[in-house]
């Protein structure tokens, strides 16, 4: 997910530094994707991690001053949760026409239906200035159809903004221990805390995108995230996707193919297909609409079918590993895949299919609908469950 924000960010002029912020702990993982980003990108890459999650707002105002170390004139910020082509410098232009109307921010917009933009944050904007008017986090009734990316262009004065927060929230805090002994966490949330308060005070302005934006709450958006990049490559980096050649596997539609993979030439793959490093498939697989990631087998005859295989998972020959595809309605140019809850009904919804790292799924089983955790060795057919 992280590949296409650093890469993104990577082409825009004069950018000094990419910062990652987060509270989970670092790891190896993590330190060999920024450490092969730094190469890859020729752009300084670290990691600062919150001592809590600290929310959208509160984690830059925490590392505030090493955000503002370099003395930069405006920094973005993008949630690590939404598939976008990231329109940076087109973000960065609209900012400079709009130089001088003491803006402190310019928030990235798109177009939702009525009814799913009430999961989102919803933007109200004077079309001539477009300046942001009202801004509504996930209302209960239909506000505005332009809805919040997650992506931001903010100058330094937005910490200024943020500060008052803070303090308030400071007060709020000393005053709930002292009267109730419980402690709040200092969380500062730009959606609900920042933007709905420098809304109509000239502080904010939208751009809307038409290019494609999706968010990643689930497995299955991640599938539907990943056609959405790799359509993108057509026109960006088509020398990534695959073609039929003469002794390499059949291939339909959109497929990448990590050049360390080594793959079958009578399997056949896409559309919408992602192969990761050191993969192993055998012949006659078929794999579609799926993720395959690093180091995992797919034995011989095998059928992949809108999954996630987790890395140095083995799926056994014969075997069927099967999802239901979540994608948006494609009647509708302004739809937005649903965030779907896991369970419905008493049952689990579903969904696609999820290999987590270093499962073994046996020959000739089926395994539909179901997530399965990490280190797992199954031994039968699984069906709209959770294997623990």
């Amino acid at each position: 997910m992280l590949q296409h924000h650093i890469e993104a960010c990577a082409q825009v002029p004069d950018m000094k530094e990419i910062i990652l912020i987060g509270f989970y702990q670092p790891n190896d993982e993590l330190n060999r994707f920024i450490s092969s980003s730094q190469q890859e990108f020729k752009i300084p890459i670290r990691y600062l991690q919150e001592f809590a999650a600290l929310g959208t707002g509160g984690g830059i105002y925490h590392f505030r001053d090493q955000i503002l170390s370099g003395g930069p004139v405006a920094f973005f910020l993008m949630n690590a949760d939404v598939c976008s082509e990231f329109p940076l410098q087109e973000m960065l232009r609209f900012h400079r026409q709009h130089d001088g109307e003491n803006h402190c921010g310019v928030l990235l917009g798109t177009t939702a239906n009525r009814t799913q933009s009430l999961n989102y944050g919803c933007i109200v904007e004077n079309h001539e200035t477009n300046e942001v008017l009202h801004f509504v986090e996930k209302p209960s009734t239909f506000v505005s159809d332009v809805i919040n990316c997650g992506i931001y262009l903010f100058t330094p004065d937005i910490f200024g903004h943020i500060g008052k927060v803070f303090q308030r929230n400071q007060q709020e805090r000393i005053q709930e221990e002292l009267t109730n002994g419980k402690q709040m966490a200092e969380v500062i949330r730009l959606e609900q805390d920042i933007f709905t308060t420098l809304a109509g005070q000239k502080k904010l302005i939208v751009y809307k995108t038409q290019h494609f934006w999706s968010q990643i709450k689930s497995a299955g958006s991640a599938i539907y995230a990943s056609r959405l990049y790799l359509k993108q490559y057509h026109q960006t980096h088509p020398e990534r996707l695959a073609t039929n050649q003469d002794g390499t596997p059949k291939i339909i539609g959109d497929v990448y193919i990590h050049p360390t993979a080594n793959i079958d030439p009578s399997a056949v793959l896409g559309p919408n297909v992602s192969i990761g490093k050191g993969v192993t498939i055998g012949g006659g697989v078929r794999v579609r609409e799926s993720i395959i990631l690093h180091g995992a087998v797919l034995q011989d005859h095998c059928c992949v079918l809108n999954s996630i295989v987790g890395w140095d998972s083995t799926v056994g020959k014969w075997a069927r590993v099967e999802g239901t595809p979540s994608d948006p309605n494609p009647n509708d140019p302004y739809a937005k895949i649903d965030s779907e809850t896991l369970f419905r009904d008493g049952g689990l919804t579903p969904s696609i299919t999820i290999l987590g790292c270093n499962v073994s799924i046996p020959s000739e089983v089926i395994i539909r609908n179901s997530i399965v955790l990490p280190h797992k060795d199954l031994n039968r057919s699984f069906q709209n469950q959770i294997i623990l």
